[in-house]
């Protein structure tokens, strides 16, 4: 009897899959498209939402709409029902079709790889060398994930690094929760204090009006700042796992293969060019994705230019075909992913025969492991698909605009932070987010006596926050399901942090705001 008491206790305590959670999010979304009015702003010439223009408008009403050139009237429900709640993640898998494919080439390019044993080789002579050292690692990995948060918006992409990190945590003596902390509080800091990030600040400060170098001191300081926490934070947590602590977070089983110390293949010449390929391709990306126009940095356009002249070579290439770095998006940097793992097959394609491994079955084994990320990726984006049907996004603006005229200038940015908030979590793209809403919740700085590069910072550092919590991210649902942390473990052991995070944003804003 006490056997089965303990056994029911187990399964009460057992957390809710993401998917759960996911579909309950969607459903309680659904329902507030019933409660929440509808309603809608003007726009000007450039698409931008008209201060002030917002009107309520019906839930069932005969809309004018553009099809084959053509006006025509179609019928607009705004209420989603159960069928809306179930067909969300199908249409969610649709618009996230690039990551999906992203991730299930990533994952065969991962599993391609592992078959060769590079990584484990790389790995294990790099903590071999490390030995006694390896917390020195976590401020490294963090640092370099902000500089991309900070600079690109480091997000989606972090997926590519947890067959990286996490093996490479455990086998140093840490556990899956220390190789996701290195990766969301690392990259996560770095989008919270975007200082150049032209999916967030950048989008923001062009939308509100106001240049982005006048953003970039109140930035500055807050990243230097939720870094810096975010780090000691971290390395305090591995010193505890590493002292015999936190041994309920060993349970979590990542979907990546452990590194097995005690037996690390040689790091022979094949594996190091192996290693080469794998090292490059990930440099490419991070290339391929920084927005080099944005600060008018032409050298990649120049040079694709030049090879696209060319009268063979161009043409032969397929040049013309494709985008210079700085424009690359997932359709890209996923064909790189695919060569990349053609050209790995292609070097250990000698030992593969001696070993009996069939380089295809080991991609799709790779695409098998990742899959449960990619479904989590099309579910998380049907939450964002029912807001957009509801058209209550527009009514949530609406009530911020009405808030916040009624404050003073030297509180109205900790104020609006509060507003972005509930606003990312509905709105879980950044720069979505700033296009919706800046030209509205901007203008009210002047209105109340401050400035508009406060609501600029407030909204950037709130959209970052949430972006390390909530479910509608993609990302960080994906990461979690690689690592094997259930959501409500990462909430549970990210709390601390995530209220420092906010209260040093809240905080430097406020003091902005009072020197105006």
């Amino acid at each position: 009897m006490v056997e089965k008491i303990k056994k029911t206790k187990q399964k009460l305590r057992r957390s809710p899959s993401a998917f759960t959670i996911l579909f309950v999010v969607i459903a309680i979304m659904a329902a507030l498209t019933w409660v929440i009015p509808s309603g809608l702003y003007k726009t000007d010439d450039d698409g931008n939402r008209v201060a002030g223009s917002y009107q309520v408008v019906e839930k069932d009403r005969t809309v004018k709409e553009k099809k084959d050139g053509k006006e025509v009237e179609v019928d607009k429900h705004d209420r989603q029902g159960l069928w809306d709640v179930f067909v969300a993640p199908i249409k969610g898998m649709s618009e996230k079709l690039d990551v999906i494919v992203f991730v299930m080439v990533l994952g065969g390019f991962l599993g391609v790889t592992m078959k060769t044993g590079a990584l484990d080789a790389s790995l294990g002579a790099l903590l071999r060398k490390l030995k006694g050292k390896e917390k020195w690692l976590i401020p490294i990995l963090m640092v370099l994930f902000a500089i991309g948060g900070t600079t690109y918006g480091m997000q989606e992409e972090t997926v590519a690094f947890y067959a990286l990190i996490i093996p490479m945590m455990i086998a140093a003596g840490y556990n899956t929760m220390t190789g996701v902390m290195i990766i969301v509080l690392g990259a996560g800091t770095g989008v919270l204090g975007s200082t150049i990030n032209p999916f967030s600040t950048g989008t923001a400060a062009a939308t509100a009006d106001v240049k982005l170098g006048n953003v970039m001191p109140i930035m500055s300081i807050i990243l230097g700042l939720c870094l810096i926490a975010a780090i000691v934070f971290t390395m305090r947590y591995a010193a505890k796992v590493k002292a015999g602590k936190y041994k309920e977070d060993a349970r979590y089983k990542p979907t990546v293969a452990a590194l097995d110390m005690e037996n690390i293949p040689k790091f022979t010449a094949a594996r190091k060019v192996v290693m080469g390929v794998f090292a490059v391709t990930f440099v490419l990306m991070i290339l391929s994705l920084i927005p080099w126009g944005s600060w008018n940095i032409t050298f990649f356009t120049d040079v694709f230019n030049k090879v696209a002249e060319l009268p063979v070579v161009g043409p032969v290439l397929g040049v013309l075909h494709t985008v210079p770095f700085g424009e690359w998006l997932f359709s890209e940097i996923t064909t790189l992913f695919l060569i990349s793992t053609i050209i790995i097959t292609a070097i250990y394609y000698k030992e593969f025969k001696k070993e009996e491994v069939v380089p295809v079955n080991a991609f799709i084994d790779g695409v098998k492991d990742i899959l449960p990320v990619a479904l989590i990726i099309a579910v998380a984006t049907g939450v964002s698909v029912i807001m957009a049907n509801g058209e209550i996004q527009d009514t949530v603006i609406h009530w911020g605009e009405s808030f916040l005229k009624g404050t003073s200038g030297s509180v109205v940015g900790a104020l609006a932070y509060l507003f972005y908030l509930p606003m990312s979590f509905i709105v879980p793209s950044s720069s979505g987010l700033a296009a919706a809403t800046m030209p509205v919740i901007a203008p009210i700085a002047d209105l109340v006596g401050s400035s508009k590069e406060i609501m600029v910072a407030a909204f950037a550092t709130a959209s970052g926050l949430i972006n390390m919590m909530a479910p509608t991210i993609a990302s960080l649902m994906g990461g979690l399901a690689l690592a094997g942390v259930s959501y409500r473990a990462w909430l549970r052991r990210s709390a601390p942090i995530m209220a420092v995070f906010a209260i040093i944003s809240v905080a430097v804003i406020a003091v902005f705001g009072v020197l105006g």
